[in-house]
C-alpha cells in the first residue's frame, strides 16, 4: 500500500473538486517550472517532475480519477511516474519553443492491472464477535483461458500496428503562429494498444477477458466494526496485456441486533427489572454473545443505573482482550394492579419516615429547593 505518497490534488495545487481545465492549467504550469532540462542544477526537479507526472495521469482520466477518489493509492495508483504518458501535453506546449527531444519513439504499452472491485457485505452481530470465513459471489472479468488473455484465436497471436508502428500513438504535426506544433494522440487502427489481431479468439471475441462468476472466502477478523473494508489481494477484474488483476475490497456492515447496541468495543443492554426487585436488591442473569451471565442488582437500585460487566463485550481485533458489557436498569412500573397489590403498596407508603410525613409535599419540595 502507498500509504506514504502524496495526495495528487497536493501535488498539483487544486482542490479535490477542480475542473479539468484548472488540472491542465496547474499542470502545464508546474512542468515547466520543474522540468529538468530548466532545473539541471536542482537535484530534486526529476522527481518532482515524475510525481506531478504521474498525479496527472491519474486525475485527468476520468475513470481512474473516480477510482482515486474512491480508494486513494490503495487503487492500483503510485507507480514510478516520469515521462511516460505525457508527450501530448509536453509536445502541444512546448513544442513551438524548439522542444525538449527524446520524447520520440514510446514504446508499446505495457502491463496494466485491473479494476478494483467493491462488494457490500452485511454480517450480524454474532459473525462479528465469532469472525470466521464468509463465502460471497460475484461476477467479474478474467483473462480467456483460451488464448490466455492476448485475444488472438489459438496458435496465431497480436501483430504489430501497421499504423502506429506499436506505439500504440502518432504525432500531428500542425502550423501555428508559434511555430510547428507536433501533438501526439491515441492510435485510432489499435487503440493505442500497439498491436492488432486480425484472427480474434472465438470465445472472448478477441477481448482476452471473459466474464465469469465466482465464489470467494473472505476472512472476518473478530470484532470487526460497522464499515470496515477488507482487501482481498488479486480478487478484482482481469489485468490487461499481462497486467496483474485488481484487488476486491469487501465493505462490511452490521445488521441491527435484537437485544444489544454496540459502542465501539462495549455493548449496551437494557434490563427489564420489576419495581420490588429494584428496591429489595436481587441477582439476576443477562445475556451476552457468549452465554448467560450472573449480575447482582443491590438494594435501593435506581431507574438508569448501569452496571458494568467487564471482558463481556466484543473482542478487540487482533486479540487484545474484549470490552464490557454496560447493563441498564429500566424499571418496569404496573399500569395494572390488582387489589391486593394497592393493598400492599398503600401499607407501604404508611411505612415512610415519621419526619417525612410531618413535613409533608409541601416540606419536602422546600428541601429540594434549598429550603426557599
Amino acid at each position: 500500500m502507498a500509504t506514504d505518497k502524496r495526495d495528487y490534488y497536493e501535488v498539483l495545487g487544486v482542490e479535490r473538486g477542480a475542473s479539468a481545465e484548472e488540472l491542465k492549467r496547474a499542470y502545464r504550469k508546474l512542468a515547466r517550472r520543474y522540468h529538468p532540462d530548466f532545473n539541471k542544477e536542482d537535484p530534486l526537479a526529476e522527481e518532482k517532475f515524475k510525481a506531478i507526472n504521474e498525479a496527472y495521469e491519474v486525475l485527468s482520466d476520468p475513470q481512474k480519477r473516480e477510482r482515486y477518489d474512491r480508494f486513494g493509492h490503495d487503487g492500483g495508483f503510485g507507480g514510478e511516474g516520469g515521462f511516460g504518458g505525457f508527450e501530448s501535453i509536453f509536445e502541444d506546449f512546448f513544442g513551438g519553443f524548439g522542444g525538449f527531444g527524446g520524447f520520440g519513439g514510446r514504446r508499446p504499452p505495457g502491463p496494466e492491472q485491473g479494476q478494483h472491485l467493491r462488494y457490500d457485505l452485511e454480517i450480524t452481530l454474532e459473525d462479528a464477535f465469532n469472525g470466521g470465513a464468509k463465502k460471497i459471489r460475484l461476477s467479474r472479468s478474467e483473462s480467456c483461458p483460451d488464448c490466455e488473455g492476448s485475444g488472438a484465436r489459438p496458435g496465431t497471436k497480436p501483430e504489430r500496428c501497421p499504423a502506429c508502428g506499436g506505439s500504440g500513438q502518432q504525432q500531428v504535426t500542425r502550423d501555428t503562429l508559434l511555430g510547428r506544433m507536433v501533438s501526439v494522440q491515441t492510435c485510432l487502427h489499435c487503440s493505442g494498444k500497439g498491436t492488432v489481431v486480425k484472427e480474434p479468439c472465438p470465445n472472448c471475441r478477441g477481448q482476452g477477458r471473459v466474464v465469469r462468476e465466482r465464489t470467494i472466502e473472505v476472512r472476518i477478523p473478530p470484532g470487526i466494526a460497522h464499515g470496515t473494508r477488507l482487501r482481498v489481494q488479486g480478487g478484482g477484474e482481469a489485468g490487461v496485456r499481462g497486467g496483474p488483476p485488481g484487488d476486491l475490497f469487501v465493505v462490511v456492515s452490521l445488521r441491527r441486533h435484537k437485544l444489544f447496541q454496540r459502542d465501539k468495543d462495549d455493548l449496551l443492554f437494557e434490563l427489564p427489572l420489576q419495581m420490588a426487585l429494584a428496591a429489595l436488591g436481587t441477582e439476576v442473569e443477562v445475556p451476552t454473545l457468549d452465554g448467560m451471565a450472573a449480575m447482582k442488582v443491590p438494594e435501593g437500585t435506581q431507574p438508569g443505573t448501569v452496571f458494568r460487566l467487564r471482558g463481556k463485550g466484543m473482542p478487540r481485533l487482533y486479540g487484545r482482550g474484549r470490552g464490557d458489557l454496560r447493563v441498564k436498569i429500566n424499571v418496569l412500573v404496573p399500569k395494572r394492579l390488582t387489589a391486593r397489590e394497592k393493598e400492599l403498596l398503600a401499607e407501604l407508603a404508611q411505612l415512610e419516615a415519621p419526619e417525612e410525613k410531618e413535613k409533608g409535599f409541601i416540606g419536602r419540595m422546600k428541601d429540594a429547593f434549598g429550603g426557599r
